[in-house]
């Protein structure tokens, strides 16, 4: 029986890297019967919302997406979909896979962490108020069931995949009541894993040491806005937002996602390089069940990336979309047999 998976093609480069990982993950032998829906800016010319019900109640009955990005405009225009679809739907743990690639260029080797952040509160709340002409306050939300939630999910990662350490980020020395109890509730949830070594670190800290000695790390455990920042630069220390993964999980629904951005200045020129929603699309595989056809894509992606011969601009090659496309999906066939 074919999986039934939600498909948000995104904007920009979206619906391009999008039809790739289709015809890739097609390539690998496994039934998906895509279903459809856009977010954003195509979305409100079709149906006059960035969210419309339909993509949520497809998100709710599949449980499963694949996201590609969405524009979200800049201090102007409509919020961010990503924020809407993690509020709507509770996906309330950011998991952000980051390791080395074979033939990625980057400042080091041997990278193997993950960024586990809490999606629905702190400063993304969005409790923005304007208190008098040019003073704006934001709240910042910290509960201890959110931070709970989230630690309990970093922990039990940990353990499934044979994970040793998690390290919670925090700047409880100055914000001592919001972060000292996202510390609180993770050294609650601590004492439940005994096995798995914890410990802390003051999030600026935590920057130097990743850009200082990354292999220190990993599991981070982080509430969102330091989770949103400490993943981009993570992703730097392997290549960058084109080749890492990420999914956004709850209970009931789970949607996987390319975390760069839409880059609509060569959208439509067949220049998008759509390994990272590739990866994520791995990533969505292994969640149904279908581990087999992951590591086989997961094989004829490192391939080319280290042959070389076949990547993208971003990467330092020439080939196209449809050129990387074509080159992985050869790999997957000489390979099945």
């Amino acid at each position: 029986m074919a999986h039934r998976v939600t498909l948000i093609p995104g904007d920009g480069i979206g619906p391009e890297v999008s039809a790739a990982v289709v015809r890739i993950i097609e390539a690998a032998g496994v039934a998906i019967e895509w279903d459809e829906h856009h977010a954003g800016v195509t979305a409100v010319e079709q149906t006059g919302s960035t969210l419309p019900q339909s993509l949520l109640d497809s998100v709710i009955a599949n449980r499963v997406a694949l996201k590609g990005p969405v524009t979200t405009p800049v201090g102007e225009g409509f919020t961010s979909v990503n924020v809407g679809l993690r509020k709507t739907l509770d996906l309330y743990a950011n998991l952000r896979p980051v390791t080395n690639l074979p033939g990625v260029p980057s400042r080091y080797q041997d990278v193997d962490m993950v960024i586990v952040r809490e999606n629905t509160e702190d400063l993304y709340s969005g409790m923005e108020n304007e208190i008098v002409p040019g003073v704006v306050a934001g709240l910042k939300i910290i509960t201890a069931t959110a931070s709970e939630r989230i630690a309990r999910f970093a922990f039990r990662h940990a353990t499934e995949n044979g994970r040793r350490k998690v390290t919670a980020i925090h700047k409880a020395n100055i914000m001592k009541q919001a972060d000292g109890l996202f510390l609180r509730s993770a050294r609650t949830v601590a004492r439940e894993f005994p096995d798995i070594t914890y410990d802390e670190k003051i999030v600026d800290n935590a920057c130097m040491q990743l850009v200082m000695r990354p292999e220190q790390y990993d599991v981070l455990l982080l509430p969102n806005l330091y989770g949103d920042i400490v993943s981009d630069l993570a992703a730097g220390l392997v290549g960058g937002l084109g080749v890492v993964p990420g999914a956004n999980l709850g209970e009931q629904a789970a949607v996987f996602e390319a975390v760069h951005g839409s880059a609509p200045d060569i959208a439509g020129q067949d220049k998008a390089n759509p390994t990272a929603l590739l990866l994520s699309g791995l990533m969505l595989l292994r969640h149904i069940g279908e581990r087999t056809a992951a590591d086989v894509i997961f094989g004829a992606l490192t391939r080319v990336m280290a042959a070389g011969t076949t990547i993208t601009r971003d990467l330092g090659g020439s080939a196209s979309t449809t050129q990387f496309t074509d080159a992985v999906v050869r790999e997957i066939h000489a390979h099945r047999g």
